[in-house]
């Protein structure tokens, strides 16, 4: 439900996460600005918006009629003075320490009523995002999503030293009005819960494939048929407690010995990186797999298919 203490968002730094951001923001009726960098990206931002509301429309999820609608929420501009009355504003620009700061330094110059900047960064973390702020040293955070983030629910949410705990809570509450599932974590680490599992299991996958257990198809086979699908209604924890931890302690001695323990990626990726296999994108259109006759928007639809059920949005009616 939309929160009636936010009236305006901001949003910089548009692409793949930024373009998201908007989609998600303006599908809940909140007024939205979004600042690029040069005006010639501008229609190609408003290109995407467009097409990411148009997927949904294909899907059945909301009428034709409702992408006017949203639109009406949005607005691109170059100029940061647009963003001064901004409650929250989600910081979505590249890997870039410096650009960073320097976008933060002029919104403390700008704002004059933000609660909250809440970073998509996947790499620093907050005290190293603050370190050069003096007036909202307290509210800048790491939301960190998963792309694309108006489908994929989860963020995880951290803070750093300076933090005030108000704005972490308040973050969280604006992306659960978004209809966002948020978790606020203890204390940063790299890499965040999302892709620390994700790179355990990645790491595990490729040693099964270089040890000659088995073939990269296999492992996916595995994945779609065996745990994964369990994983989308309840969690491991839930299910290892449920399965008798008198059981799993026995298979974690006897499996965690065996894993790997490797510390860099290894010659299973950068052999192939090597000879130019970087995958589907690649030249040669090869990785793990041949991609080359593969009907891509098919394997789009399955990317996205397990995501629709979670656009379930109370969109602006007017």
């Amino acid at each position: 439900m939309k929160l009636d203490n936010v009236k305006h968002i901001g949003i910089i730094g548009l692409g793949m996460i930024g373009d998201s951001m908007a989609v998600l923001t303006t599908g809940h009726g909140y007024r939205t600005t979004c600042v690029a960098r040069r005006a010639e990206m501008i229609p190609e931002y408003q290109k995407t918006y467009d097409m990411y509301f148009r997927q949904m429309i294909d899907q059945g999820l909301m009428p034709e009629k409702q992408l006017d609608i949203c639109k009406k929420y949005v607005k691109y501009t170059l100029d940061y003075n647009e963003l001064a009355d901004c409650d929250v504003i989600f910081e979505c620009v590249t890997e870039n320490i410096g650009l960073k700061h320097d976008i933060y330094a002029k919104l403390e110059n700008i704002c004059t009523n933000l609660k909250v900047i809440c970073s998509v960064s996947s790499s620093f973390v907050p005290d190293v995002l603050a370190e050069k702020a003096t007036k909202f040293k307290d509210r800048i955070i790491v939301t960190h999503p998963f792309n694309p983030a108006h489908m994929v629910p989860f963020f995880e949410l951290c803070g750093g030293a300076a933090t005030d705990p108000a704005a972490l809570q308040f973050a969280k509450q604006v992306l659960e009005s978004l209809d966002r599932k948020p978790v606020i974590l203890k204390k940063p680490a790299p890499g965040f819960i999302g892709n620390r599992l994700q790179f355990a299991l990645w790491r595990e996958a490729l040693n099964l494939v270089e040890s000659g257990i088995c073939e990269p198809r296999d492992v996916d086979t595995c994945l779609n048929y065996s745990f994964c699908p369990r994983y989308t209604s309840i969690g491991i924890f839930e299910h290892f407690d449920n399965g008798d931890l008198r059981l799993n302690i026995t298979t974690c001695n006897t499996v965690f010995p065996t894993l790997s323990n490797i510390s860099e990626a290894p010659p299973a990726i950068t052999d192939r990186i090597a000879r130019g296999d970087t995958g589907a994108r690649a030249d040669s259109h090869k990785g793990f797999y041949d991609w080359n006759g593969v009907d891509m928007p098919a394997y789009r639809e399955r990317v996205n298919a397990p995501y629709w059920k979670f656009i379930d949005w109370d969109m602006p009616k007017e």
